[in-house]
């Protein structure tokens, strides 16, 4: 059960739903048992002559009454138990989805797209089966079996029960030897799952370069590839099924071979009557589905249990950048929009040299800073230290009063307004992308945004203006545009800290012109980092810094 400790939470939380389910199932279960005694005291009757047409009918009434009563109640433990089920995969997803929220950039460097989709819904959907279906037949394959075979012991000849049951325990030692191998084989599949759907996602996101480089038939000679593996890891799975249930199908059936021929024998000596006979051979038939109902338990269990351990994995990665013990309380009101940077150095994890090292620099509150340099000189590491995408050591980097690590991660990122190199947009409309930082935000204020970003002129040419649905990260819009819209989505946040990186590198200088004179207005208030290749895009700044390798080279402390 260790495996399934992040489900305890959960579990205590519906107990009474599947409490309530399992009882409710099992009530269901005996009343099953009822109707084959039924019929066997039909058959003696009738053998003896003792029933009457009023009595037939009468036990057939019984019959229906049971089978409607049955109906309801399996009504009631389905959406116990199989609602149960599906309040799991929610709370799961939901649960998996926030984890991943938490996790650091580099977690995300590290794991495939198609790996986690593949956590998202292959493996969380079979949890769902393992704790919704797999609880119905594991009741099953405990309940039915232990009142069946007393029923039998107690009401048929004692010999005849045990040698009818006599091939059946064979069949739960084969379930033991097939559960190992067919955890082993299911999590070869999710794996192959995993590696498909990263590849389908890599190629639709990937799509225009694979054409301009006239790579198809490449991609799909890969494709076809990866989509083999995974169905032969499915047959692999699969032959273990083929042979299990037919197995397991026909040691049930010498159940049945054995019970028609001793049974008959007693029949024909007196021993047990006709009716008895009937009861006992319908009851063994209510024994056939328990029995293979414990290679399919087996079979929702072992797949449940390798996907909680993948999950697992997940969920066990910690986040790298959290609140940690010495964070302060802090408002958005408190902190003061200067940056220092005392003797910082920086190495990125298994790298051999720094990425940055002995920066010591000061920006001042409404400051604009510079940086010039060429390509992993340091300059996106700088000010990803600034938004903590990782973490710095204490004394080493402080924003206004706070060193950066004693200060809120929300108070600090609702406070940075940020333009990254890969301007990532949204699959929805320009408006809700410019507006991401807060959903209700003016529709005047959005405006606003794009006319000092000068791309209000472009989302006007569109037939549906601001509403315009966007493509995957906005591949509608010309590379441009992208950066424009990115720069409105950045400015509508109203930051205390601007910070543009290479986002001016897709404009022609004309139209940089431009924007650059609506971003002095918005830069005049606020402390601006702008990093870029063009020397005019840093013209307005009040500090210009030139980034060297490996490093931003700076010998002292400057304060512009």
């Amino acid at each position: 059960m260790k495996t399934f400790y992040l489900l305890s939470d959960f579990l205590k939380q519906h107990k009474w739903q599947y409490i309530i389910g399992v009882i409710v199932l099992l009530i269901v279960d005996g009343m099953q048992l009822v109707p084959p005694r039924i019929i066997g005291v039909i058959t003696d009757g009738l053998t003896e002559g003792t029933v009457t047409q009023k009595g037939i009918t009468l036990y057939a009434g019984l019959i229906i009454l049971i089978a409607c009563l049955i109906a309801v109640l399996r009504y009631v433990w389905r959406m116990c138990v199989m609602g149960a089920a599906r309040d799991l995969e929610f709370w799961l997803r939901n649960k998996f989805f926030l984890h991943l929220e938490t996790l650091s950039p580099n977690f995300f460097n590290n794991k495939k797209t198609g790996d986690l989709m593949a956590h998202a819904t292959n493996d969380i959907s079979a949890l769902r089966m393992a704790f919704g279906p797999g609880v119905v037949m594991m009741t099953d394959a405990i309940f039915i079996p232990l009142t069946t075979i007393s029923i039998m012991l107690f009401t048929t000849d004692i010999r005849l029960t045990l040698l009818a049951l006599l091939p059946l325990p064979f069949i739960a030692i084969l379930m033991g030897v097939f559960g190992k191998i067919i955890q082993k084989r299911h999590k070869d599949v999710q794996a192959a799952f995993s590696d498909l759907t990263d590849k389908v996602q890599e190629n639709i996101s990937g799509i225009r370069v694979i054409k301009s480089f006239v790579q198809e038939e490449h991609e799909i000679d890969k494709f076809l590839t990866s989509n083999k593996n995974y169905i032969e890891k499915n047959m692999r799975l699969v032959k273990v099924f083929g042979f299990m249930f037919p197995l397991v199908a026909f040691i049930a059936s010498l159940s049945f071979i054995v019970a028609l021929g001793y049974g008959g024998i007693l029949v024909i000596r007196d021993q047990i009557s006709l009716g008895q006979f009937t009861s006992f051979i319908a009851y063994l038939g209510l024994l056939t589905w328990p029995m293979m109902c414990i290679g399919q338990v087996v079979n929702v269990l072992q797949r449940g249990t390798a996907s909680m351990k993948r999950l697992n994995e997940i969920f066990e990665t910690p986040p790298e950048i959290l609140d940690g013990d010495g964070v302060q309380d802090i408002t958005p009101e408190g902190l003061k929009p200067c940056i220092e940077f005392k003797n910082l150095s920086f190495t990125y994890k298994g790298a051999v040299h720094p990425a940055l090292s002995n920066i010591n620099l000061k920006i001042e509150e409404g400051k604009t800073l510079a940086i010039l340099g060429r390509t992993g000189s340091g300059k996106t590491t700088l000010v990803n230290l600034i938004l903590r995408i990782y973490n710095t050591e204490f004394g080493q980097l402080a924003i206004g009063d706070h060193d950066i690590n004693t200060i809120p991660l929300k108070i600090l990122r609702e406070s940075i307004g940020y333009v990254p190199q890969d301007n990532f947009l949204f699959s929805t409309t320009i408006k809700d992308n410019i507006a991401f930082s807060k959903v209700d935000m003016d529709m005047e204020k959005v405006e606003q945004a794009a006319r000092f970003a000068h791309v209000y002129d472009n989302i006007m040419d569109f037939p549906l203006q601001f509403d315009t649905i966007l493509g995957e990260r906005g591949v509608t819009l010309s590379g441009g545009q992208k950066q424009r819209v990115s720069i409105a989505r950045a400015i509508a946040k109203d930051p205390k800290i601007l910070i543009l990186d290479d986002s001016l590198s897709a404009v022609d200088t004309k139209t940089e012109e431009k924007i650059l004179q609506g971003l002095k207005q918005v830069m005049k208030n606020r402390t601006s980092i702008i990093i870029a290749h063009r020397i005019s895009t840093l013209k307005e700044a009040d500090d210009r810094r030139k980034a060297g390798k490996p490093s931003i080279t700076s010998e002292s402390e400057v304060k512009p």
